[in-house]
């Protein structure tokens, strides 16, 4: 009877230490997982602001000759004199080079008689010598051969249609002119202009006049700004883009026709939230960018934003954040929806 009231002493004993091992065992089980959900995280946050954001793209253009003339005669004839080299620079009017000059000499000549004429035929018209017709027929001989002169004088003594520099010449002084390819050729740079293939989506963003601005390769360190001067009408099916002509002034003309060319084109501003860039948070497999926001409680909201132009360290926010909310912008490693925080700065 002793024996068995003991050993029903001993089985309760155990029972309760076992239950109270069993209790301790749940509670450090439970214990840090629980500290570690309600741990509060140091972050620190920047006041989402309004601003104006510039709306650019960029493309890649080609330096190119506001206008290239090829300057030749209209016939084959020998190259009397050449005054020009490649890379001189030229102004409009200036003779580059004189033809062979026989042929216009000797209509000069038949143009002073026929000046000569004309005026003692007018002469006697007028005091009713000769009849009207010998008179126009007279006056339309010698127009002809003004016109004649005018234009043999052109082929024979060529001087540059426009302002620029020499780019070609193809002849030596005492050629025979052979048609073949031009004598020189004259190309304008001041200014210069570009053709800029711009998306098709920022068509109705583009207008005449717009300022463009430029930087080249050649010439690091600098910019310049041009504007839209012609916009083409049509738009590529293959590539989805339109012509935009830029001009640039170019008045000391480093520009030069082939430069590579990056051109960033400005479709006005947007009044939007800008957020520093590391405030963004970039979920893995799904493309989507997140904030947090911190909400009155100190808990922190995982909010989708819409993100628009990044500019240097900051992004423009185009939904998903308003003007006062508090976005974490550092600590944002170890959150989660709905975590306590404290702001530090």
């Amino acid at each position: 009877m002793k024996k068995s009231i003991i050993k029903t002493l001993i089985m309760g004993i155990g029972a309760v230490v076992l239950a109270s091992c069993g209790n301790n065992s749940a509670d450090n089980a439970k214990g840090p997982q629980a500290s570690q959900a309600d741990a509060v995280r140091n972050v620190e946050v920047v006041t989402a602001t309004y601003s104006n954001v510039p709306q650019q793209s960029s493309y890649s253009s080609n330096i190119e000759a506001f206008a290239v003339n090829n300057i030749a005669p209209q016939s084959g004839s020998r190259i009397r004199k050449i005054n020009v080299e490649v890379g001189d620079y030229v102004v409009k009017g200036q003779v580059l080079a004189e033809m062979d000059r026989l042929q216009l000499d000797q209509l000069k000549l038949q143009l002073q008689n026929d000046s000569t004429e004309f005026s003692r035929i007018k002469a006697l018209f007028e005091q009713g010598g000769v009849s009207q017709s010998d008179y126009e027929a007279t006056e339309l001989a010698y127009k002809v051969r003004r016109t004649n002169y005018k234009n043999l004088q052109e082929n024979t003594i060529l001087v540059a249609p426009i302002t620029g520099f020499v780019t070609a010449r193809n002849y030596d002084e005492g050629d025979m002119y052979s048609m073949s390819q031009p004598l020189f050729t004259v190309q304008q740079v001041t200014p210069v202009k570009l053709l800029v293939g711009i998306s098709e989506s920022e068509y109705t963003k583009v207008k005449k006049g717009d300022k463009i601005d430029i930087t080249v390769d050649a010439l690091p360190g600098r910019h310049f700004e041009g504007r839209v001067n012609r916009l083409y009408p049509t738009i590529n099916a293959t590539t989805h883009t339109f012509q935009a002509e830029v001009l640039v002034p170019n008045t000391d003309r480093v520009l030069r026709p082939g430069m590579y060319a990056r051109v960033t084109v400005t479709f006005g501003t947007n009044r939007s939230v800008v957020l520093p860039d590391q405030a963004v948070v970039k979920q893995e497999g799904t493309g989507q960018k997140f904030v947090y926001i911190v909400k009155a409680d100190n808990t922190v909201n995982f909010v989708p934003v819409e993100l628009g132009v990044h500019d240097g360290f900051k992004y423009e926010i185009l939904s998903g954040v308003n003007e006062g909310d508090k976005v974490v912008v550092k600590g944002t490693a170890a959150l989660k929806e709905g975590a306590k925080v404290n702001i530090i700065k």
